[in-house]
C-alpha cells in the first residue's frame, strides 16, 4: 500500500497540497501512488515563480521510464518557490514525494486547500490500494 500521511490534502489526480509554515504558502507534489505507478522519473518541466494558475490548471510535466504526465494545480494560486533540487536531481520524486521531493510552492487560499480529499479519502479514492 502507497504512503498516505494524515496531514496532506489530496486530489483525484495523485497530486498532494502540505502546509509550510507560511499559512499562505502550500507545498505541492505528486503522491507517493503516483511516483510508483510512473516508475523512475528521469525529467521534470515545472513553471518559474510569479506563474499564476487556476485549480486544475496543467503546471507542467513529469517524465519517468514509464511515461510522461502532465502535472495538475490542485488549487488556484501564485507560484512563490520550484524546487531547485529536481533539474539535477528528479529522483528525488520517487525516493522521497513528501518530504524534499515537493515541486513547488503555491500562495493559495487556505479554506481552497481544506476543501481537497483528506487521507481517508484519498485511501477510499485509491480503493484501499
Amino acid at each position: 500500500m502507497s504512503s498516505i500521511p494524515a496531514d496532506l490534502r489530496y486530489t483525484s489526480d495523485h497530486e498532494y497540497v502540505k502546509s509550510t509554515a507560511d499559512a499562505t504558502v502550500f507545498a505541492v507534489g505528486i503522491t507517493d501512488y503516483a511516483q510508483g505507478e510512473l516508475g523512475d522519473i528521469v525529467y521534470l518541466e515545472l513553471p518559474k515563480p510569479g506563474a499564476t494558475f487556476a485549480a486544475h490548471a496543467t503546471f507542467g510535466t513529469v517524465e519517468a521510464v514509464k511515461a510522461v504526465s502532465e502535472l495538475y494545480c490542485p488549487i488556484a494560486g501564485v507560484v512563490v518557490e520550484v524546487n531547485p533540487r529536481l533539474e539535477s536531481e528528479p529522483a528525488i520524486v520517487n525516493s522521497d514525494p513528501y518530504g524534499d521531493g515537493w515541486m513547488i510552492k503555491l500562495k493559495a487560499s487556505a479554506a481552497d486547500v481544506a476543501a481537497l480529499m483528506d487521507a481517508k479519502a484519498y485511501t477510499a479514492h485509491l480503493g484501499g490500494k
